[in-house]
């Protein structure tokens, strides 16, 4: 069931648009940043015709390098603060930012990266007192009066004992520190309280540059688009400043954590580890950290996607100790209660929801009860037997594929890493030619035809598809621990004759920026 076209939902225009995380993003220091570049691909996307930016999360990442186990649901990922936008500003001197340059361009190389960034990043606050415009220092006291209590403080301290316990999770900390005692944090925060101030102004820079790429995208009629993972992770500086909103004990310990049951893919579901949410807990105080959290997001992006929507009905909860999500069970979520406390106090919701896998009508029910759009992915439909390109709703998000997916290419063809059968990769390749009316050579841009062809009111492709690169450009696959989220693109895949190619597409199916 979709809203009708009367209903006052998210999406009201066709639109087209393209997914490419921050990281993906073509520029000289290493990684991509949220500065200089970043315009730059707004104009890149407007000579596509693309007007929908969607990005994954952008929370600073840990072990792994994933952006769906963030350090902090509130805080920036500082390793996409933009190099160029400091030495502008003169906080860094163009010798400093050498050994950056000599980084890869074609991929993420974190471990050579974050230590030198960081101590630049570093050098750069601490001379921000001295050298940044009094105007600046005006905005930066007006960051903190309005993040220090609710939540920047918190991740500075957070980070700080983290460093200082080599990385370890908090539950593994110094009891005083795991149980937050008042003497000891006050004696930490009077010691290193040249360190905190450190990580403040860095999470100053990054939302002051934000700010800046929000306002050129808005004035160059782009939208952004981003996403929430529905849970937090166990060693996060929310957890260890709320624990009182998740089920954890004294000392930091779940006593269940979530997952997905087995199915179809996996005979033993998904252990994902995350705490669980204690939801009575939120309804006794009106869902307020979720609030704060959804009006966070919306700071940084028009729409948000978020992901496992399906928790908010029901969710799998699996003991602590379990060695895998076998023996779990299903648990009410909060449903109607929290997207009306969050529309009380937001208004409309600029939500996407994550609706795919084994989705129950309950689930659908809930969705399209708080007009939220959801999402088809065309890469799983086409193997569904009677699928129609006419099924995609209109207030719905349609994609060839997602971050956790193949590239279309490779999808297509089948990859050395790929868990399907021959027999199964042929037939997604006799479903997918059927429903485009193809060819195995132009697929990628038949699958992109095929998703601004139907009524989904926003079509997206990550940008992989739009460039027709194989499983070489891949930038997640899921249950693996290595080489992800490494995946650039380069500034000379983005020619002129690229993007007129795609602008055409666009403009053809009726999506277009001036349409």
């Amino acid at each position: 069931m979709t809203a009708s076209p009367e209903s006052d939902t998210l999406l009201r225009e066709r639109q087209a648009g393209v997914c490419l995380h921050i990281t993906s993003l073509p520029g000289p220091y290493g990684i991509g940043e949220i500065g200089p570049e970043a315009c730059t691909f707004i104009d890149t996307m407007r000579d596509m015709q693309l007007g929908v930016w969607q990005f994954l999360p952008t929370g600073p990442t840990a072990y792994g390098d994933s952006p769906y186990q963030p350090l902090s649901t509130f805080a920036g990922n500082e390793m996409l603060i933009s190099i160029g936008a400091l030495l502008e500003m003169e906080l860094l001197a163009e010798f400093e930012a050498e050994e950056l340059t000599r980084l890869p361009a074609e991929y993420v190389d974190y471990g050579a990266l974050i230590p030198v960034k960081s101590y630049l990043l570093d050098v750069a606050a601490q001379r921000f007192p001295f050298k940044a415009s009094d105007e600046l220092k005006a905005q930066y006291a007006d960051f903190l009066e309005a993040n220090d209590a609710a939540w920047l403080h918190d991740y500075a301290v957070f980070r700080i004992l983290k460093t200082r316990h080599n990385e370890r999770p908090w539950p593994e900390w110094k009891p005083e520190y795991v149980h937050r005692d008042k003497a000891a944090l006050q004696d930490l925060e009077t010691f290193a309280a040249p360190q905190i101030r450190t990580i403040k102004i860095i999470q100053f820079l990054f939302h002051h540059q934000w700010r800046i790429l929000r306002e050129y995208a808005h004035a160059n009629g782009v939208t952004l688009f981003g996403d929430m993972p529905i849970c937090i992770a166990l060693d996060s500086a929310d957890a260890w400043a709320n624990r009182d909103i998740l089920r954890l004990d004294d000392d930091g310990n779940p006593d269940s954590v979530a997952g997905v049951p087995p199915d179809y893919f996996s005979e033993d579901g998904q252990l994902w580890g995350n705490p669980l949410y204690d939801w009575d807990s939120h309804a006794a105080n009106g869902y307020a950290w979720w609030v704060d959290r959804l009006r966070a997001s919306a700071e940084l992006a028009d729409i948000v996607r978020i992901d496992h929507f399906r928790g908010f009905e029901s969710y799998w909860a699996v003991p602590a100790d379990a060695d895998t999500a076998r023996n779990g069970a299903w648990e009410p979520g909060p449903g109607d209660a929290i997207f009306d406390a969050m529309k009380d106090a937001l208004g409309q919701l600029p939500i996407v929801a994550e609706d795919l896998g084994v989705i129950t009508p309950e689930v659908e029910d809930l969705r399209d009860r708080h007009d939220i759009p959801g999402m088809r992915v065309l890469q799983f439909d086409v193997c569904d037997e009677g699928f129609e390109l006419s099924d995609v709703g209109r207030n719905s998000v349609c994609y060839t594929g997602t971050h956790d997916n193949d590239t279309t290419i490779g999808w297509f063809h089948g990859s050395p890493d790929d868990i399907r059968s021959a027999e199964e990769i042929e037939r997604a390749q006799a479903a997918v030619l059927e429903i485009t009316g193809g060819s195995a050579e132009t697929i990628h841009l038949d699958l992109i035809t095929a998703a601004f062809s139907t009524d989904a009111q926003l079509a997206i492709a990550p940008m992989q598809d739009y460039l027709g690169l194989g499983s070489e450009a891949r930038i997640n696959t899921p249950g693996t621990a290595g080489g992800n989220w490494r995946w650039r693109v380069l500034d000379a895949q983005l020619s002129s004759e690229v993007c007129d190619n795609i602008a055409g597409m666009v403009r053809a199916s009726g999506r277009g920026l001036n349409h």
